[in-house]
């Protein structure tokens, strides 16, 4: 018992020396004054920044882009912004980042498409200059529908033909016979069809003006050709895949967007009087890369501008169970809705729209 009264004591000792430590300690930090906030370096701040975006890379989980839904389709599904999955593609992004500085810089303006299609959009080069055509003409026509393009003013290294005149002899690409093009979005031929000056008299109609337009996936800038001969500007996204898509539609007095279909449009909210989108949007492109699409076609249509969809092709049944319905979710007034059949045997459909943006909302 004695035992046990004097461990007793010792832990009430303990405890009340504790107790007085602790009032010394307090004390003696709020008399002292606080110590004047030292800065920290730049260089260790950098180095800091840099350590926690290596952390927050390690960490994070990446999976790998789906594969394209057809072979002859480079599109991904992967909404991203610039440069973000540049990661997942190592490879292509040392090759095209593989150069002799202050030199040229290589002629590879397919690996920088590769990367664009996978989701990359790489940074210039900031340290090689870009080449240009060897001899180029300087007398360039302001005529949308030349009879031809100058040869001398494309970079031919890449492209399986050398000149203008072969891709249509082999029949590469019909876009660059402009004498077969330029009965394009002129004439009416069925339902699927809506001729230019026929959109004219609707716009004018709806009391709605037309001055500014994007084509999107407009190939070699055939309808905004067009749409210039009746002073509306349109400027016109393609990618090249293999052919010299971007040079025609420059040649030809036009504006191209080298950007794939699932990117932001590099355009300002509702500026835009008029959004085309031509064969290159189809049921192939996934349903969120779609919806993504139309969504931003609505960020930069101002109220009263049109969207139309230009022989969009899809399964019958996918059109009224998915695309149908994810149109409809814009809001957007039905001014022309025509589908044909593509293909009977496989069930798949045209559908050709022209959907007016509300003026108000």
């Amino acid at each position: 018992m004695g035992f046990t009264m004097g461990l007793n004591l010792l832990l009430l000792m303990a405890m009340v020396a504790t107790n007085i430590l602790s009032l010394y300690h307090l004390s003696s930090t709020i008399q002292s004054p606080t110590p004047p906030n030292t800065a920290v370096p730049d260089h260790l701040l950098r180095q800091l920044h840099t350590i926690r975006a290596t952390i927050n890379h390690l960490t994070r989980h990446h999976p790998p882009p789906p594969l394209a839904a057809a072979a002859d389709l480079l599109l991904y599904s992967r909404l991203s912004p610039v440069a973000s999955s540049c990661h997942n593609h190592p490879d292509l992004l040392n090759k095209y980042m593989t150069y002799t500085p202050f030199s040229l810089c290589p002629a590879d303006a397919d690996v920088s498409e590769s990367l664009i299609l996978r989701g990359c959009h790489p940074l210039p080069r900031r340290r090689c200059f870009s080449r240009t055509p060897q001899k180029p003409t300087s007398s360039l026509s302001h005529n949308p529908f030349p009879p031809s393009l100058p040869d001398q003013n494309v970079m031919w290294d890449k492209y399986a033909c050398k000149s203008f005149s072969c891709l249509n002899r082999r029949g590469l690409s019909s876009d660059f016979d402009f004498s077969h093009e330029l009965s394009s979005f002129m004439t009416y031929k069925s339902e699927l069809d809506l001729p230019i000056p026929q959109f004219f008299q609707i716009a004018k109609a709806a009391g709605a003006v037309l001055r500014l337009g994007l084509d999107v996936g407009g190939g070699t800038g055939t309808f905004g050709a067009r749409m210039k001969l009746y002073n509306v500007t349109v400027v016109t996204t393609t990618m090249n895949l293999g052919n010299p898509n971007n040079e025609a539609v420059a040649l030809r007095g036009l504006v191209p967007l080298h950007v794939p279909l699932q990117q932001r449009f590099p355009v300002f909210d509702g500026v835009l009087d008029l959004v085309r989108c031509g064969h290159a949007v189809n049921r192939w492109i996934p349903v969120t890369a779609l919806e993504f699409l139309l969504y931003d076609a609505d960020r930069v249509l101002r109220g009263g501008g049109y969207l139309w969809l230009d022989h969009f092709f899809s399964k019958g049944v996918d059109l009224e169970k998915v695309f149908g319905p994810l149109i409809g979710k814009l809001g957007y007034r039905r001014v022309k809705w025509a589908t044909a059949s593509k293909n009977e045997k496989n069930g798949e459909v045209y559908l050709t729209a022209l959907l007016q943006k509300p003026v108000s909302r």
